[in-house]
């Protein structure tokens, strides 16, 4: 949620001039009346002029499709365009009033297990969601009530503060999470070249009190993926020495729609016993529009099932576990789609033509001289790249500025703690990102740089860029 402070003073019914020919015939005016920003219009305009004056305002926003700091997918097919018209009137979480919706739902849940490998496609549960941060915390909660369930005999009511393990470069939902739900945040810290969670560091973290590992399939920062089978065994390991038996969480945001398809022989899902749950964004790499994440679980076992709700007063018998109970069904209804329309091949192919962009592009980065590149994209379709040693007439922010002056939007911005010293862009290769568009993106990179080169050194800026975008 954005929070914008309010005008202040008498400013609030400050308005617009409004071009005339956006205007019905009005003897009163009506047709050059100025709508306040900030306060209710005392009365209604026609609906061409409100739609004219909403259009006018958001041309000034970025183009979506030059947008290469977001993961969320900015090209749909028309077809599916239509879908999500007719479906923004119902309510996902409506199961009885939309049954077919509430189907479609389980049927793509049943896919995503199935190409998860869960132990039993049948019996894994699962729910749609806004996006991966709420399925984020939804997997917490499963892990952190199964840890209360387990000791419950062991630790009186109050006094136990449980922990949840992960490297610092996990998203910041799962910040959230740990503050939202009261559980101490255990980050292993970078080091040197290893840019996310060490499998020995993440079982050393470990305790009586830990709820869980959280590896992350497709790090924000880099695009690397997480040793999540590493990390299963260390703790395979910790059980054996121990006693212990702490679950891992998947968040495959990305990579969870990446991997089956590209890297089938990775072993980091279901198969693997100690994952307990999956997330994954259905608005980044499952293809669809803002917002739909997924959230799954390997059996029933795994999700306490005091945290599903049933109601009634919609009408028949309605479990829910989310943190919403409101949401349209338009994009389960496109994830459906999508799921149909291309099925295996066919996102095998999408993802591998992806791929095949963020290779080409960081190749021809990295030969430019003037950049060293930290990954190249062969993982997610996503790499990061920092200045070349020996550059000093510029950096990465300088760099982020100026492309941004030519549309394109490439994030800057600094690594998490021990090794805050390092600063990259970042460049996130998408469905509808072509190989065309990508070298008109290197066009204006190469013309940049006779500029910045000339550059006494990097330009000032406020503290708060160099730590803005940890998306």
């Amino acid at each position: 949620m954005a929070l914008h402070p309010g005008e202040r003073g008498g400013a609030g019914r400050r308005g617009y001039a409004l071009n005339p020919f956006y205007g019905e015939a009005d003897p009163l005016g009506a047709m050059t009346a100025e709508p306040p920003r900030h306060c209710l219009p005392d009365g209604p305009m026609p609906p061409r002029t409100a739609y004219q004056f909403v259009h006018d305002e958001l041309m000034l926003d970025g183009n979506a499709r030059l947008n290469l700091a977001t993961f969320v997918t900015t090209w749909m097919e028309p077809q599916a365009a239509v879908l999500l018209a007719e479906c923004a009137d119902k309510n996902m979480i409506d199961k009885d009033e939309y049954p077919r919706t509430a189907e479609l739902e389980q049927r793509c849940v049943a896919m995503l297990a199935d190409l998860w490998h869960a132990p039993d496609p049948a019996a894994a549960v699962g729910c749609s969601t806004t996006g991966s941060s709420e399925a984020c915390m939804l997997a917490g909660m499963a892990l952190k009530r199964r840890w209360a369930l387990a000791n419950a005999d062991r630790h009186p009511a109050a006094g136990v503060r449980p922990n949840l393990v992960m490297g610092a470069n996990v998203q910041v939902c799962w910040e959230k999470f740990c503050n939202f739900w009261e559980v101490e945040a255990r980050q292993v810290p970078l080091e040197g070249d290893r840019f996310h969670l060490d499998p020995e560091a993440a079982a050393g973290l470990c305790d009586e009190n830990t709820i869980g590992v959280v590896t992350v399939l497709g790090s924000t920062f880099d695009g690397s993926y997480e040793p999540v089978a590493e990390v299963c065994a260390a703790l395979d390991a910790l059980q054996e020495r121990t006693g212990l038996d702490v679950p891992v969480h998947v968040d495959g945001a990305s990579g969870a729609m990446v991997a089956p398809f590209l890297d089938e022989d990775l072993v980091w899902d279901f198969r693997l016993p100690r994952v307990a749950s999956i997330n994954t964004s259905g608005h980044k790499y499952g293809l669809v529009y803002p917002g739909v994440g997924w959230a799954l679980w390997r059996d029933r076992a795994a999700l306490p099932e005091e945290l599903v709700f049933r109601v009634n007063y919609l009408g028949g018998d309605m479990p829910t576990f989310a943190l919403n109970f409101s949401r349209p069904g338009a994009q389960v209804a496109a994830q459906y789609y999508t799921f149909l329309r291309l099925g295996r091949e066919g996102f095998k192919a999408v993802q591998r033509t992806t791929r095949d962009v963020a290779l080409h592009l960081s190749e021809r980065i990295g030969a430019l001289g003037d950049f060293r590149l930290l990954t190249q994209g062969d993982q997610l379709p996503v790499f990061a790249f920092t200045t070349a040693e020996g550059v000093t007439s510029f950096d990465v922010f300088d760099v982020s500025r100026r492309l941004r002056e030519r549309g394109w939007l490439v994030p800057a911005y600094t690594f998490p703690p021990n090794r805050e010293d390092l600063s990259v862009l970042r460049i996130v290769c998408r469905n509808g990102f072509s190989l065309d568009l990508a070298d008109l993106l290197l066009a204006d990179l190469t013309a940049l740089l006779p500029e910045l080169r000339q550059q006494s050194g990097p330009l000032d800026r406020p503290e708060w860029q160099a730590t803005a975008f940890h998306h």
